[in-house]
């Protein structure tokens, strides 16, 4: 090997890297954009979760009380609907989107026994 294409080799392998570190200084960027994306959406989560069970108290929606008397079936719907799906007839079994809340489901879920 001559010392031209040494050279040659090396300039490459210098301008390989700057690409790598550019790339990487990319990545870094996107990854703290995720992160704080991330912490806002945890916080924002938070405070919606925090007035639901405001909205909860005020509209005497499902109390602890409520909650000890459900049957044990009404119970795994309960724990379904919580994890994530639908419990309601039109939609059972399906995703609820962004955990937002469902009336149908805890109409399912938490109405009296003689309706």
């Amino acid at each position: 090997m001559d010392k031209r294409s040494l050279y040659d080799g090396l300039n490459d392998f210098e301008s390989d890297l700057q690409h790598l570190l550019e790339k990487l200084a990319e990545m870094k960027d996107s990854l703290q954009e995720v992160v704080e994306k991330n912490a806002t959406l945890e916080l924002e989560n938070q405070r919606l979760r925090e007035h639901i069970r405001e909205l909860n108290q005020v509209t005497g929606t499902p109390s602890e009380k409520v909650k000890q008397e459900l049957s044990q079936s009404r119970m795994n719907l309960e724990k379904i609907y919580e994890e994530g799906f639908h419990v309601c007839y039109d939609l059972y079994g399906s995703r609820r989107e962004h955990d937002e809340p469902c009336a149908f489901c805890l109409e399912v879920i938490y109405r009296e026994s003689g309706n």
